[in-house]
């Protein structure tokens, strides 16, 4: 999945849930499920493919053990300083990334390439590193609008998730807003 398709993918989760709960996704929870869902890879990519740390893009924190650990570190000290709705929120975000990395696989039944789920546990599946990542990342930024109106799925995840997050009022625009207006005024260097 592309970084924008877990931000959607993540958000109608989160969104969601709060529906369930008889919440509000307010600007905090939106922040935090979209910190969420880039989590594995702001983890991994740049540590295999600029330092060479890890072994592949998809391994340490695109494992259910990692993601375990740092859900419950998160849950914790969020609930310790009453912020147990945006914690919840990240944990759901970075649920769904790895749920929408390993959804896909399954229909065509390449259960051998889920094993990054279980890494160290298990071995990490071939992969053929960041060139066809950055190949395809070129592609589709040289023609965006082309590249959402070729796929029917991803244009109708776009329209969901724009229609959810309006419906909650747009969560995390208005502090965006608020902070770039200081920034502007020279409040926030």
């Amino acid at each position: 999945m592309w970084p924008w398709t877990h931000l959607g993918f993540g958000y109608l989760l989160v969104s969601l849930l709060w529906r369930l709960r008889a919440r509000r996704v307010d600007g905090a929870v939106a922040v935090a499920a979209a910190l969420g869902t880039q989590f594995p890879d702001l983890v991994d990519k740049p540590l295999a493919w600029a330092f060479g740390v890890l072994p592949a893009g998809r391994s340490l924190a695109h494992s259910v053990v990692t993601a375990a650990v740092v859900s419950a570190v998160v849950l914790y000290v969020a609930g310790r300083r009453d912020r147990a709705d945006p914690a919840l929120a990240f944990v759901v975000g970075y649920g769904s990334h790895l749920a929408g990395d390993a959804l896909p696989k399954l229909p065509a039944g390449e259960f051998d390439s889920l094993t990054f789920l279980l890494w160290p546990l298990l071995p990490l599946p071939d992969y053929d590193g960041a060139d066809p990542v950055v190949a395809n990342f070129a592609e589709v930024a040289a023609e965006p609008v082309a590249s959402l109106l070729t796929s029917p799925d991803r244009l109708a995840l776009l329209v969901l998730v724009v229609a959810l997050w309006g419906a909650d009022g747009f969560p995390g625009v208005a502090g965006l807003g608020r902070y770039l207006t200081r920034v502007k005024s020279g409040k926030i260097e």
